[in-house]
């Protein structure tokens, strides 16, 4: 137990007024943040914030409630992502993906860490994607498709 090192354990007074000391020497804009987060805090960090928030009389935004111990925190936005390309090894994979990022084209790789855990199975899962918003798969291919006749030029013996 990594509390164990310091001489307190959880549930303890002395993590109580550990947490009262830390939040006591943090600003009003860093309680602010971590009360956003509350939901991954311990009881007794959602007391103790709870506690000094009220000392310093720091209104809590009117998605969370001071009694509630479950923050509601932000969903994650989901996107329909595209697979424009898939890639046997890795490195054509992080090439493609610099590319686009490059031009500012967010993209993301999928089956990557899969892959790198051992290179057999990139033929079973169908290779490493790479994956952009659909709004940007007709730019990001015709970079892709840029780039690739380029080296195609670059390999094609000079006569």
């Amino acid at each position: 137990m990594a509390g164990a090192s310091y001489g307190w354990k959880f549930g303890s007074s002395q993590e109580r007024q550990r947490l009262a000391r830390l939040y006591a020497a943090m600003s009003d804009g860093e309680l602010r943040e971590l009360a956003r987060e509350m939901g991954s805090l311990t009881d007794e960090a959602r007391t103790a914030l709870a506690a000094e928030m009220e000392r310093r009389e720091i209104t809590l935004e009117a998605s969370h409630s001071e009694d509630s111990a479950d923050a509601i925190l932000p969903e994650a936005e989901f996107r329909d992502l595209l697979t424009i390309r898939q890639f046997r090894d890795l490195p054509e994979a992080l090439l493609a993906k610099s590319v686009l990022e490059s031009a500012g084209i967010e993209c993301f790789l999928g089956d990557d860490n899969l892959i790198r855990m051992d290179w057999l199975w990139s033929n079973l899962l169908g290779g490493i994607k790479l994956r952009v918003r659909q709004e940007d798969a007709l730019v990001a291919s015709r970079l892709l498709e840029g780039r690739d006749s380029q080296q195609d030029d670059a390999e094609k013996p000079k006569e």
